[in-house]
């Protein structure tokens, strides 16, 4: 075991650049003021703000809808619906989309059911198994005071759970489940970064970035586009000072000529054209779009009349691959939280591949439309008279995510 400080420490270098992430996802991100033209001082009264990258998480979060677990053996789907599994599994996929992973605390409940709290990854961490995806050993802060130091801190071994109160051993609950009840649940992990990416990636931000960038000096563009600045030549060195404000916005300026009979000469400077921002702007949008596989009309800008169902799919081509890859890394982290706490739950460690048979399944990414559903139902007869019995009600819900009518019976 590494101990407790290793993972404090642990945390600490990682904390930062989550809580980073969250800040961006909330649109409270302030980023550094970039530019030679615009002063400080007035970039700061036009401080732009962009939902970009949380539309970029939400694109996905909101079509990853868990159903439920197949072949459930050992009654898993039970300690899920007794967590409030909407909110549960909503919870701990968005906070791992943001944050490129999230934990889930396991603890004993009321009436013998585990308790499953979500921890997002600013306050948890762990020494991943690269075989089970499992943590060997856990860490996470329950609770921080008004400077963000922890008050309560819980540590995870494969026997027992050690919690702490500013600083000092508060309780150990022992378990039986022979892994630390923390497990994480990651998003697009591999070798190189065991646990994780976020779906708010460095070019992600950088088009973000430049987005605002170019919103804030559009909006100072646009004072001197509403009121063009003008100038006065030839004025008599006798005459009265001039009004700017009264010059700006008055409809009729009256000016006298001096005794010498010469008239001063009115002009305006030529307005500055708002076309070349919304071209910029529109160049950020195809950048970000390109990464996070949207489209420019997921971010405002709209191109084409409205698109069928087929038509909105096929242009969310990536976006699809990237939504399915997310439910396969889900899918082993859920399986694992259920493991554990069917383990903590019966008081008896089961081995991790008795649930091998045991598999998530998920709610389609893209909805058919009516058309789409007539032409699944045209193929599965034509497929079942070839080999009968080959669609069913369960596999055909799984392309549709229609429940038919008698699926309770």
């Amino acid at each position: 075991m590494l101990g407790l400080d290793y993972l404090r420490k642990k945390l600490d270098q990682y904390r930062r650049g989550a809580l980073y992430r969250n800040k961006v996802y909330d649109m409270k991100d302030v980023d550094a003021e970039v530019g030679i033209t615009i002063p400080p001082e007035l970039r700061r009264q036009y401080r732009a703000t962009s939902g970009w990258c949380a539309k970029a998480v939400d694109s996905i979060s909101d079509r990853l809808v868990f159903r439920e677990f197949a072949n459930d053996t050992f009654n898993i789907n039970d300690i899920f619906k007794m967590n409030s599994s909407d909110v549960f599994f909503d919870d701990a996929i968005l906070s791992a989309l943001v944050n490129s992973c999230s934990f889930v605390y396991i603890s004993q409940g009321d009436e013998e059911v585990p308790r499953l709290q979500v921890i997002q990854g600013s306050d948890a961490t762990g020494v991943l198994d690269p075989i089970t995806r499992l943590l060997t050993e856990g860490y996470a802060v329950l609770a921080r005071n008004d400077l963000g130091n922890p008050i309560e801190e819980l540590h995870f071994l494969p026997d027992r759970t050690d919690h702490y109160k500013n600083g000092d051993l508060f309780v150990s609950l022992p378990h039986n489940a022979g892994y630390p009840l923390l497990v994480p649940i990651i998003h697009r992990s591999d070798s190189n970064k065991p646990f994780g990416r976020s779906r708010i990636t460095p070019s992600a931000l950088y088009y973000q970035k430049y987005a605002k960038r170019t919103l804030e000096r559009s909006d100072i563009t646009a004072e001197f586009y509403s009121f063009p600045q003008k100038y006065v030549v030839g004025l008599s060195q006798n005459a009265e000072p001039m009004d700017t404000w009264k010059a700006t916005v008055s409809s009729m300026l009256q000016f006298t000529k001096d005794e010498d009979g010469d008239s001063p000469k009115i002009g305006q400077f030529t307005v500055p054209s708002m076309t070349p921002f919304t071209e910029q702007l529109r160049t950020a949008a195809a950048g970000f779009a390109g990464e996070t596989g949207l489209t420019v009309d997921d971010l405002g800008f709209v191109t084409d009349n409205p698109s069928s169902a087929e038509a909105i799919k096929a242009s969310h081509e990536t976006l699809r691959l990237q939504a399915e890859k997310a439910q396969r890394d889900f899918a082993l982290g859920l399986l694992n939280v259920g493991y554990l706490a069917a383990c903590l739950r019966d008081g008896f460690p089961y081995k991790r591949n008795q649930f091998y048979l045991t598999t998530a399944k998920w709610e389609p990414v893209f909805k058919p439309d009516a058309s789409t559903i007539s032409s699944l139902g045209d193929g599965a007869i034509k497929v079942n008279q070839a080999i009968p019995g080959y669609f069913d009600k369960e596999n055909l819900r799984d392309m549709t995510g229609i429940e038919g009518a008698n699926s309770g019976q």
